[in-house]
């Protein structure tokens, strides 16, 4: 086997100084130039000379279809490898660019834009001209992420790799059930009719060591089964806790070193504990996070703010530094089996049925007839989404059952790494890596397009957001079918 080439690379896309941004990830409009901290794009390419990949982690809440599709045809000339060994993914920040998607399906508020009288339309604050454009953001990330990947494949050089695993209490379920049979993102857990967290949690930490041709380390591959938003609700710029977890780990190893943060399978996950709620320390406007019920708990602080963003930080990087602090140094490879399969999987529409369409209709044109006049503000925008997605989904249903979507799958050495472009439920990728044969198995959600959620049976029966139908684009069937392709794809790579 031929040594390894692994190469390296960080772009900076943190806006200039005074310059707005619209933050995404949120129903109501955040605009702002303040910065937390620095928010980046790091790629990590790795070439054995007959296979090769490039993971490309970008500080975004996701990297739409065509966001990918552009970076690839930027490079495709510039890149003598097929761009099909790309992988560009996001750690899931909601506190970084809103920039213009286009994907596979169209959104939850398609149907709303067509039935909207003028006079109530939503009124986006980003048409303000002080702020930069979707389309504009668009094209700076372009450049930005297609710049971090040619840049890792030209730094290449011989290196080393060893992996390693760790444990932090990061993430955990944010879904509520009740006695009832329903379900709350963001539930109450303060009252009698509180029954159970609807899924589990994995503080399991996927981890790649990396070192140069000297064997000094220069970076750190990282999966984690949580998403990067701490600080979701606030209005500055920040990559969340990944940003402290790369301060922490340069004050530690080098100023240089660079670190690769994978969120795994997670869409039902985030950093705070719903059993021990921790009220923010001022306001957000997110009306799920209104909790009536308050009683005061010893935990942990307040996962809506800076101080919960230093101890998630903290907890990953001093996993992350006691892991390696025990791994037997002499054991670090520059060669391995390495196969990289790109696959284009079909999956199928999830779909509704007349009765739900037809009170969704009823619903929105509710609205209409009490509301005239007004424009629709946040509030409503997340009411009518549920309502316009159920719309929108039962259009395209008509003509559409069936859709593709970019996958990856690959091995190296005694390691599996699986992608999926949806917020993934935990519950899916514990099977994966329950029945992988690979000894450890890095999974990357959020990873060559935006799919939206993917959520299990008992999910979509709980209902409530991230289970909806204008959640995301198929459900628990195509759930089912993405276990059981990718167990079979990197099951058949380890049988060889």
């Amino acid at each position: 086997m031929n040594k390894l080439k692994i190469g390296w690379s960080e772009v900076d896309i943190t806006p200039k100084k005074g310059t707005k941004i619209s933050l995404a990830g949120q129903f109501y409009e955040r605009i702002t130039d303040e910065v937390e901290g620095p928010i980046t794009v790091t790629a990590f390419a790795l070439d054995s000379g007959d296979e090769q990949m490039i993971i490309c982690s970008c500080d975004l809440a996701g990297t739409a279809q065509n966001l990918c599709r552009m970076v690839k045809e930027k490079i495709k000339d510039k890149l003598p490898i097929s761009t099909d060994k790309v992988i560009i993914n996001a750690i899931h920040t909601h506190t970084s660019y809103v920039y213009k998607q286009v994907r596979t399906l169209p959104t939850a508020m398609s149907y709303l834009k067509t039935v909207l009288p003028k006079d109530m339309e939503y009124e986006a604050l980003v048409s303000n001209e002080k702020c930069v454009q979707p389309d504009d953001a668009l094209l700076f990330l372009v450049d930005k992420i297609a710049d971090a990947i040619l840049q890792a494949w030209a730094n290449r050089k011989e290196g080393y790799f060893q992996c390693g695993f760790g444990r932090a209490p990061v993430g955990m379920c944010r879904r509520v059930c009740y006695d009832d049979g329903s379900a709350k993102m963001w539930g109450e857990t303060n009252l009698a009719n509180f029954t159970e967290l609807e899924g589990g949690n994995d503080s399991g930490i996927e981890l790649m060591y990396v070192y140069d041709e000297k064997k000094e380390i220069s970076g750190v591959v990282a999966s984690i089964a949580c998403p990067a938003q701490v600080v979701e609700q606030r209005s500055y710029i920040s990559s969340d806790y990944w940003g402290k977890v790369k301060e922490n780990l340069r004050k530690y190893f080098k100023k240089d070193i660079f670190v690769l943060g994978l969120c795994s399978a997670a869409g039902d996950q985030c950093p705070r504990d719903l059993v021990r709620w921790v009220e923010p320390e001022t306001p957000v406007d997110d009306p799920n996070i209104k909790h009536l019920h308050i009683v005061e708990h010893r935990a942990d602080p307040s996962m809506f703010d800076i101080s919960g963003l230093k101890v998630v930080g903290k907890r990953i990087s001093n996993e992350i530094i006691s892991v390696y602090e025990e791994l037997d140094k002499s054991k670090m490879k520059n060669t391995a089996e390495f196969e990289h399969r790109t696959i284009n999987m079909t999956f199928p529409l999830r779909k509704v049925t007349i009765a739900e369409y037809e009170d969704a209709v009823n619903k929105i044109n509710d609205y209409i007839a009490k509301n005239r006049g007004k424009h629709a503000n946040f509030d409503d925008n997340a009411r009518l989404y549920v309502y316009s997605g159920i719309c929108d989904r039962y259009n395209i249903q008509q003509t559409v059952n069936t859709f593709k979507e970019e996958i990856h799958i690959i091995r190296l050495d005694d390691i599996a790494i699986a992608t999926k472009n949806n917020e993934l439920f935990l519950d899916y990728g514990n099977q994966i890596k329950a029945r992988s044969l690979a000894k450890q198995t890095f999974l990357i959600q959020l990873a060559c397009g935006c799919g939206g959620y993917l959520p299990t049976e008992k999910a979509e029966k709980g209902s409530h957001y991230s289970a909806y139908v204008s959640s995301g684009t198929t459900g628990h069937i195509g759930g089912n079918l993405l276990v059981r392709e990718t167990l079979e794809n990197i099951n058949n790579m380890f049988r060889k």
